[in-house]
């Protein structure tokens, strides 16, 4: 099937935003938590996240316009600088992607989806108790794309629990073995079966 510029914008809305979403691939599943000023435990699934850097440890997820729809994670993250950021497993997918529900911001998503969460070395954000990666990370800039209005939100890692099962000797964390989900699309969920390393490359000697 092909479709030009004008057909894109001409798609039934639904259909547009399944096919776009989808079109570049697997994506990560994660859960973001955060906690308002008043105490409220938010807990929301994306799968915008994406490494920006090792030296100093950066990742980096995207918001849909902020202005119409209030956003409570960025709310939160603005209110309090600190999240997490915890990986989805094949067990608990369902409940975790019952959070991208549009709740009010005096309601619990770890509640009202069932999860448990919890507090790691006093870290200032709530961790997914049931999460083999749990990281800790504090807000750093956010860059808005005027385009059209998202925003790219930058947070530095300060925290990271890892399964001590999952991490091999060169540091690499083996996310089959944890059964860590990606997401297709909005809602299609995947469980990678096995990993296939290729090593660093280096350019041919003669």
């Amino acid at each position: 099937m092909h479709f030009d510029e004008e057909q894109i914008e001409n798609l039934d809305k639904i259909f547009r935003i399944n096919l776009i979403n989808s079109c570049s691939g697997y994506k990560s599943a994660n859960l973001i938590g955060t906690i308002s000023d008043k105490g409220v435990k938010n807990l929301a699934v994306f799968s915008s996240i994406t490494h920006l850097g090792s030296t100093p440890p950066l990742l980096g997820f995207f918001l849909r316009p902020t202005e119409i729809v209030p956003r409570h994670t960025y709310l939160n993250i603005k209110q309090n600088s600190y999240y997490t950021i915890n990986s989805v497993q094949e067990d608990f997918a369902d409940q975790a992607h019952h959070t991208s529900a549009k709740y009010d911001r005096d309601v619990s998503e770890f509640d009202i989806a069932n999860i448990s969460s919890e507090t790691i070395n006093g870290f200032p954000a709530p961790f997914v108790s049931s999460s083999s990666i749990k990281i800790g990370m504090k807000f750093v800039e956010e860059i808005k794309i005027n385009y059209n209005k998202s925003r790219l939100i930058v947070g530095k890692i300060v925290e990271l629990n890892v399964d001590d099962a999952l991490i091999s000797k060169d540091g690499f964390i083996n996310l089959n073995s944890a059964k860590v989900a990606t997401i297709s699309g909005c809602d299609g969920y995947s469980f990678p079966k096995r990993n296939i390393r290729k090593g660093y490359q280096k350019p041919n000697k003669s």
